[in-house]
C-alpha cells in the first residue's frame, strides 16, 4: 500500500493550477517576442497641413533616390489634428519594407497655450519618457518668428515637466544622462589612442561653454520646414548670407544649451530627416545601417545632431556674433511663464515688443533686431530700435485714389503754367515773317543749289512740280468721265440687242 501509494504521489498532478501557469508564462513570452517597440513623437508648432507634410516626409520611401516625390510620399494612417491635440501612428519598416521595426506615436499640437498643457502631462510616464521625442517645427515662410515661437515652446514644456511627480523626474534625469553621455564616452581602447590615461572604465570628454546648461529631461529636434523659400527671401527681400548665418549661428547657440538637433528639411526631398529621427528614437535597421552625417556648408540641408556642436564651431562661420550674450539671455527669458505669441496680419506693435526692444538684453529682441519682418512698419518703432532705410518693398494706394491725386496735380501745374505765359508773354515783332513772305524774301532772297554745276532755283522747281500735279490732276478727271461715257454707250448697245428679237416676232400691221 505504501509503495502504491508512493508511485500515485509520484506522478504529475493533473490540477488546473499548475497548468494554467505553465500556459501563461509561454503565452507571455509569445506575446513579447511579437510585441513591437513603441516610440511617441511629440510634434509641436506648424499647422495641420505643414504637420502632415513633416509626416509623409518622415514615411517616404528613401530606399531609392530616383523615385519621384509622388512615389517618394509615405503612406501613413488618418490624421486627427485639427482641433486641440492631434493624433496619429506610423509604422516604421525595414529596408525591405517587409519587417516592421516599431510603432511611432505621433501627438500634434499646434499653439503653445498654457491651456494645453494639461493635455501633455498624461503623455510623460517613467515608462515613456525614455522612448519619446520632442519635435519643434518651424517654416521659412517666416523665419523672424522663430526665437519668439521656440521660446513659448521651451516655456510650455518647462512647465509641463515641472508638474510632473517625481518617479518622472527620475527617468526624465536618467534619461539625459544617457543621451548627453551617449556620444561622448569612449572605450579604453580609443582613449589609449588618443594618449588619454584610465582605470580601465570609460572616459568622458568633459561638456564645453554653452552645452547642455538647459537640458529640458526629453530629447528634442527642431526642424525647419520650406528650405526651399530660402531663394526666395533671398529675390524678393533683399537677403544676403549675412542674415542667413546670423539665423543659423543664433538657432546652434540656444540649441546648444539644450542639446537639440537643428535640421532644414525641403518637402518630399531625400534627406536625412528619417536617419535623423530614427537615431534619436534608437530605431535601428537590420538589414541597413544608416549613416547620420553633419551638413553646415550647404544652407537649405542644414543638419545639427545632436552632441556634434560647440561654441568653436559656431563661430567659425561668422565673426562678430555675441554667443556669451546671447547664451545668457536665453537662460533668462526661458525662467518665465508661456505667453501668447504676437505674431500676426497686424504691423502694430504691441507694448511687451517696445519694452524687449528698449531693454535690448532680451534673445528675441536682438533676433528680431536683426532678422526684420518686411511686412512690419517701424516707423512707429522706439528709438532703441533702428529704422530700416533700405526696404525693399513699399505699400502702394489704390489705383483711382492714385489718378485723382495725379489729375489734381496735372491740373495744379496747367494752371501755373498758364499763369507764367500770361506773365511773361512775348512782345509781337512789327516785321513778323509768319505775316509777309514776300518781305521775307525781299531779305533773304532767293534759294538755289547746285546741281551738276548748275544753279537751280528751288522756287522754280517748286512752282513746276504743283503745275505738274495739277495737271495730272485734271486728266484723271478726264480719263474718268470718259470711261463712264464708254460704259453706258457699251450698256445701251447690249439693251438695244435686247430689243430687238422681240420687234421681229412681233406681226405686222
Amino acid at each position: 500500500m505504501s509503495t502504491f501509494g508512493t508511485r500515485s504521489n509520484s506522478r504529475p498532478s493533473s490540477k488546473d493550477g499548475p497548468k494554467k501557469n505553465i500556459w501563461s508564462s509561454m503565452l507571455d513570452n509569445v506575446a513579447n517576442g511579437k510585441r513591437l517597440p513603441e516610440k511617441n513623437l511629440l510634434i509641436l508648432g506648424g499647422t495641420p497641413e505643414s504637420q502632415r507634410e513633416f509626416l509623409e516626409t518622415f514615411s517616404a520611401d528613401t530606399s531609392e533616390p530616383g523615385l519621384s516625390n509622388d512615389k517618394r510620399k509615405g503612406r501613413i494612417p488618418p490624421i486627427a489634428n485639427q482641433f486641440a491635440l492631434g493624433y496619429t501612428y506610423q509604422d516604421v519598416l525595414d529596408a525591405d519594407q517587409e519587417d516592421t521595426l516599431a510603432r511611432v506615436s505621433a501627438y500634434l499640437l499646434s499653439e503653445p497655450s498654457p491651456s494645453f498643457a494639461p493635455l501633455l502631462k498624461p503623455l510623460l510616464t517613467p515608462q515613456s519618457v525614455p522612448e519619446t521625442l520632442v519635435v519643434i517645427l518651424l517654416d521659412w515662410s517666416d523665419p523672424w518668428t522663430w526665437v519668439r515661437r521656440l521660446r513659448e515652446w521651451i516655456r510650455l514644456l518647462r512647465q509641463v515637466l515641472i508638474s510632473l511627480d517625481d518617479p518622472t523626474k527620475i527617468a526624465m534625469e536618467e534619461t539625459m544622462v544617457e543621451w548627453r553621455d551617449r556620444k561622448r564616452a569612449m572605450d579604453s581602447s580609443c582613449a589609449g589612442a588618443q594618449g588619454l590615461t584610465s582605470s580601465g572604465g570609460p572616459v568622458t570628454i568633459p561638456l564645453g561653454s554653452g552645452e547642455w546648461d538647459e537640458p529640458l529631461g526629453i530629447p528634442m529636434c527642431v526642424v525647419c520646414q520650406g528650405a526651399d523659400k530660402i531663394e526666395k527671401l533671398e529675390k524678393e527681400h533683399g537677403w544676403h548670407e549675412e542674415e542667413f548665418d546670423f539665423i543659423l549661428q543664433f538657432m546652434r547657440t540656444i540649441l546648444l544649451k539644450h542639446g537639440a538637433s537643428l535640421i532644414y528639411m525641403t518637402p518630399f526631398l531625400a534627406n536625412s530627416l528619417q536617419s535623423l529621427l530614427h537615431s534619436s528614437l534608437g530605431i535601428h535597421s537590420l538589414l541597413k545601417r544608416q549613416s547620420l552625417k553633419h551638413n553646415v556648408i550647404d544652407r537649405d540641408k542644414i543638419l545639427v545632431p545632436s552632441n556634434w556642436d560647440s561654441w568653436g564651431k559656431i563661430r567659425i562661420i561668422r565673426e562678430g556674433f555675441d554667443m556669451e550674450g546671447v547664451s545668457t539671455a536665453w537662460s533668462i527669458e526661458i525662467q518665465d511663464p508661456p505667453e501668447p505669441l504676437n505674431y500676426n496680419e497686424s504691423t502694430e506693435e504691441t507694448p511687451q515688443d517696445a519694452t524687449e526692444a528698449e531693454d535690448g538684453s532680451s534673445a528675441v529682441a536682438i533676433f528680431e533686431q536683426t532678422i526684420k519682418d518686411p511686412k512690419r512698419d517701424y516707423s512707429i518703432a522706439p528709438p532703441g530700435r533702428q529704422q530700416s532705410d533700405n526696404k525693399v518693398e513699399v505699400e502702394t494706394s489704390d489705383m483711382q485714389s492714385f489718378l485723382a491725386k495725379q489729375l489734381e496735380v496735372l491740373e495744379k501745374q496747367k494752371q501755373e503754367d498758364d499763369k507764367d505765359r500770361e506773365a511773361h508773354q512775348m512782345p509781337q515783332m512789327e516785321m513778323s515773317p509768319l505775316d509777309n513772305n514776300g518781305r521775307v524774301n525781299e531779305y533773304i532772297g532767293p534759294v538755289e543749289y547746285n546741281k551738276d554745276g548748275i544753279q537751280v532755283d528751288v522756287d522754280a522747281s517748286l512752282q513746276g512740280i504743283k503745275e505738274r500735279e495739277a495737271k495730272r490732276g485734271k486728266e484723271a478727271l478726264v480719263s474718268s468721265g470718259d470711261e463712264k461715257a464708254h460704259n453706258q454707250a457699251l450698256a445701251d448697245f447690249f439693251a438695244g440687242l435686247v430689243r430687238k428679237p422681240q420687234s421681229r416676232g412681233s406681226p405686222s400691221t
